[in-house]
């Protein structure tokens, strides 16, 4: 594969999927496609995305449940809502300040 781009968001931004109703805060990034063979066949061939470019894992919610979601950059657009997100691994990892941003928890930062 060639040169990873760097990634557009950053680690505690919120983000909204392109196509489909969740949303999430990013807790870790790849450069570019890093799981299996298999979860990436599974997903359509019409909506299969790129794997040379950077891949987020998200604390992710929709309308009835939170979860860990691993969505290409190409499907994540900004979150502006301002709405905090209810996942409940969240508090473990981040601190929220008072402008509603997420940042990582001192204690986690090597």
């Amino acid at each position: 594969m060639g040169k990873a781009r760097k990634a557009k968001y950053t680690i505690g931004q919120v983000v909204k999927h392109r196509l489909f109703p969740f949303r999430g805060v990013v807790f870790d990034i790849d450069p570019e496609f890093d799981n299996t063979e298999e979860w990436w066949l599974s997903i359509p061939e019409d909506a299969r995305p790129r794997k040379d470019q950077p891949f987020y894992h998200l604390f992710a919610e929709n309308a009835e449940s939170e979860y860990i979601a691993y969505v290409s950059e190409q499907n994540l657009l900004p979150d502006t809502s301002g709405d905090p997100i209810r996942h409940p691994q969240v508090a473990e990892v981040f601190e929220q300040d008072d402008s509603g941003s997420y940042r990582l928890h001192p204690s986690l930062i090597n």
